[in-house]
């Protein structure tokens, strides 16, 4: 699963499909121009080769996950238990037809059939979450936890970028170090986070890659 912080969509209404977001930071890579890693989102999101989830700690963070990789996980978390039927009609009926970031109770009842303790049993199982009222975002079980790594990660990253002189660090160094035990998920998926987050920058200079915190 790849987490991708303020991906550039907006969610839209309840039960719509989500689409680029006015003013939103486009991801970042370095090297790779930024509207080449959005084509390219677009194109497997609309394949339906991937799919685009709330994460829940921030309205612009959203998470990316193969769809055969969410149909594992999902499967996987739900075996056994007393809502694996709801789920398998969740994956059967609505995953193949219907992309989007988050689904309303009419579109749940009226289009696929599910009956509220359905859906009940999909936000038990950790597939829905609640958005508000009559609404629900698409989720991927168990996500607390990696979620719960994430943050720390990216907070004691960041933390080791601030606490360097002038608030700067080559990106060689930073790698070189010894990652604080908060950072679960590896330095170098947390550089890509915070770049492509735009919570660094980039400068290039004579000895490789420079990160900076931002003026703020």
């Amino acid at each position: 699963m790849h987490w991708e912080p303020d991906v550039g969509f907006d969610p839209g209404s309840p039960g719509s499909r989500p689409g680029p977001k006015a003013g939103a930071k486009p991801l970042r890579h370095p090297g790779i121009p930024s509207f080449l890693i959005y084509a390219r989102q677009k194109e497997l999101q609309e394949q339906g080769e991937i799919r685009i989830v709330q994460l829940g700690f921030d309205l612009d963070a959203h998470g990316i996950i193969f769809t055969e990789d969410y149909r594992t996980r999902v499967l996987r978390a739900c075996d056994g238990r007393p809502y694996a039927g709801a789920v398998q009609k969740f994956l059967a009926l609505v995953l193949p037809a219907c992309g989007d970031l988050s689904f309303q109770q009419d579109q749940m009842t009226e289009t696929f059939g599910f009956r509220d303790p359905e859906i009940t049993h999909l936000v038990n199982a950790g597939v829905l979450t609640v958005r508000d009222a009559g609404s629900w975002w698409l989720a991927v079980p168990g996500a607390g936890r990696f979620i719960k790594y994430f943050v720390k990660g990216r907070q004691a990253v960041l933390s080791m970028v601030r606490k360097a002189k002038y608030r700067e660090l080559l990106l060689s160094e930073l790698l070189g170090r010894r990652a604080p035990a908060s950072v679960r998920l590896g330095l170098t998926y947390h550089v890509h986070d915070l770049i492509g987050a735009q919570l660094v920058d980039c400068v290039s200079t004579t000895s490789g890659t420079l990160l900076r915190l931002p003026e703020t």
